[in-house]
């Protein structure tokens, strides 16, 4: 990060070319850790100035490097002991109901319990954030509220952290992240999945 120009009082503004469910990993961790960070609304796309065509060469900073914040972190015991909340996929429908299973997946399904909130639901068709009604009432349908603990996890901890980003953006709290996710969940031979 101090090579990259990045240092403790930076605020860093990340997108993708992905309406931000990918740069959303790099924002959380940021946001985690205690630094400033945020998504670029609508990503790559909306970004109506110019871009850069050459290299900028930044001016080294200092970062100060922490531990991992573990109350902001959950571990494969949590979510399969039954942890307080709720667990919440951010795949889409296909990949958690077990109807697509992609090489990257161990096996098809979700965790057995879990609720499916596609991350990329939370974007409009323009890419950018939906309303913070329409976000809360999608978190809603599936018994989120301000005062539900959640755990987010989708394939290997990347997408799950724009269902953080978007629950804390709508006041729906600091979820958890299982960066584990169902590539350690499904990897284990024997272990329950719930297909559907």
């Amino acid at each position: 990060m101090s090579a990259l120009g990045i240092g403790d009082d930076t605020t860093v503004i990340a997108y993708d070319d992905a309406g931000g469910v990918i740069a959303a990993r790099l924002v959380w961790m940021l946001r985690a850790f205690g630094h400033r960070a945020a998504l670029l609304d609508g990503g790559l796309a909306a970004w109506t100035g110019p871009l850069e065509t050459t290299p900028v060469k930044p001016t080294p900073a200092t970062f100060t490097p922490s531990s991992w914040p573990q109350a902001r972190l959950a571990q494969l015991e949590d979510v399969t002991a039954g942890a307080a909340g709720i667990i919440v996929d951010a795949r889409n429908a296909d990949r958690f109901d077990g109807s697509l299973q992609l090489p990257t997946d161990p096996q098809a399904g979700h965790i057995p319990g879990a609720v499916n909130v596609p991350c990329r639901g939370n974007l409009a068709p323009d890419g950018r954030l939906r309303p913070i009604a329409e976000v809360r009432r999608a978190f809603a349908k599936v018994g989120i509220d301000d005062a539900t603990a959640v755990i987010s996890y989708c394939g290997s901890g990347v997408t799950a952290c724009h269902n953080l980003l978007v629950l804390e953006h709508a006041g729906l709290g600091q979820g958890r992240l299982y960066a584990g996710g169902w590539s350690e969940y499904g990897a284990e031979p024997g272990r329950r999945a719930e297909l559907g």
